[in-house]
């Protein structure tokens, strides 16, 4: 049961919703912080009766010892095993009689584990959540029946080619460093993570200083303060204070991986450059930008009238007004310290991928040249608001943002300011960003199908300069 409600996602890049209007609100956002460092955080949205609540942790692969990597997603998948509590079957019957949903994931920076329920459960999946993180049984057998789940699972990642790209971009842009690794891990230590290495791995990251404790929706946040001292006061701070951004920056590196493979129908290519972090100043600029850049997909028409010049270029200039790409989209991926920023597509097999990258360059060349109008960063504007508001639409969502912004940055910045930042972002400072992290900057590549088109490493670093 449980492998079907959890899920391994990618970390959340939504910015927390609120209610937008002419009417004004009373801030319901409140955080407390408990004896043992851990962070208690609460949002109230009225006319509910359910409630999101959950723990965020500051420990996902990049973590992991490097001898032991996967060990993060590898413990994640044990907790629901048993505790010392709750048996396997009585875990899962006791979510099914409260009619809840509970979700856990493993994402680079992050562990996360959290349940929706209605609100008078709250005690109940507090004492769960608290169970699942505290006294997982990790016995030898659920052990290795999880390798076995797992390197299924590996199986099946390697099958969906957006997964395995932008694995193999982590890893030639953060060479021989921690977000270089995947979440899984290698099949060759996944095959030999035991639970000594797995028990290290939670004495070493599992402490109150590194954990925020979350509820949205129908929670009184004294309550939820005082259910988090009750079922969360084990756990230890951190011997030496954990800081965020502690040690040496991650180093990007200008590199290239390239995966012949003849059988596929499409080729699949990622381009980046280093991006922002999550609480970089340009952060809301590179949104903006990217929404600039824009996005496109076969599906969604000709593309031949889209504001986007360069999803006009994709769409139509293949023979005879053809596409010379399926789809493109302009991404950015954030972490704590650094990021990745840049072009994702996928195109046919027999595709020129030259004439893509061409136009993924012309486009950059714009923003840095400014060559474009000041309607089209209102409208780029007006995305990124439109795509803050929508993407949290449930307590959960709201959940997942709240927790993501504290565990990554230690603050928690509300919608009001979100769009405050977002609404003072001019075309010169889209000018400004793109010289500072386009031009002749270092670039990571990652491309997997009939590669023999794409343009050489030198020849895509010369046209950073374009």
């Amino acid at each position: 049961m449980f492998r079907a409600i959890r899920s391994l996602s990618k970390a959340n890049h939504a910015v927390s919703r609120r209610y937008f209007g002419t009417v004004p609100t009373v801030p319901t956002f409140k955080t407390s912080q408990l004896p043992n460092g851990m962070t208690v955080a609460s949002e109230v949205i009225p006319g509910t009766r359910t409630a999101t609540v959950g723990i965020w942790i500051n420990a996902g692969s990049r973590t992991d010892s490097p001898k032991e990597s996967g060990t993060a997603h590898f413990l994640e998948h044990l907790t629901f095993k048993g505790t010392k509590n709750r048996s396997q079957h009585v875990l899962e019957l006791e979510i099914e009689n409260l009619g809840s949903s509970i979700c856990a994931y493993t994402s680079r920076e992050n562990t996360v584990y959290h349940i929706k329920s209605l609100s008078k459960n709250l005690d109940q999946s507090m004492d769960m959540l608290s169970d699942l993180l505290t006294n997982s049984k990790l016995e030898p057998r659920a052990i290795e029946n999880e390798r076995s789940v797992i390197l299924q699972e590996s199986d099946e990642v390697d099958k969906m080619h957006d997964e395995v790209v932008f694995d193999h971009l982590h890893a030639v842009a953060f060479k021989n460093q921690d977000l270089g690794r995947t979440i899984l891990g290698p099949r060759e230590k996944i095959k030999t993570i035991n639970r000594s290495a797995i028990l290290d791995y939670i004495k070493t990251n599992y402490k109150g200083d590194r954990m925020v404790c979350v509820g949205v929706g129908d929670v009184d946040h004294e309550k939820l303060v005082d259910l988090t001292k009750k079922y969360f006061n084990r756990i230890e701070k951190s011997e030496v204070p954990f800081q965020q951004n502690g040690g040496d920056l991650p180093r990007f590196y200008g590199d290239d991986i390239r995966i012949q493979d003849d059988s596929m129908p499409t080729t699949h290519v990622a381009l980046a450059v280093e991006g922002p972090s999550w609480s970089a100043p340009d952060f809301y600029v590179a949104s903006v930008a990217n929404n600039i850049v824009g996005a496109w997909d076969r599906s969604m028409g000709s593309g031949k009238d889209s504001p986007s010049p360069l999803a006009v270029a994709v769409a139509t200039r293949g023979p005879g007004n053809t596409p010379i790409a399926n789809s493109y989209m302009a991404y950015t991926t954030s972490y704590a310290d650094t990021g990745l920023m840049g072009v994702y597509f996928v195109a046919e097999a027999d595709m020129d991928l030259s004439l893509i990258v061409e136009e993924i360059q012309k486009e950059w060349a714009r923003l840095r040249n400014g060559d474009f109008s000041e309607a089209a960063v209102e409208r780029a504007k007006a995305q990124c608001k439109a795509g803050f508001v929508l993407a949290l639409d449930d307590s959960t969502v709201l959940a997942e943002d709240i927790g993501r912004q504290l565990v990554n940055t230690g603050i928690r910045l509300s919608p009001e300011e979100v769009f405050d930042r977002v609404d003072c972002i001019t075309k010169q400072d889209v000018v400004n960003w793109a010289k500072y992290r386009l031009e002749g900057a270092p670039i990571a590549v990652a491309a997997l199908g009939n590669v023999m088109t794409l343009p050489s490493l030198a020849q895509i670093s010369e046209g950073m300069s374009m």
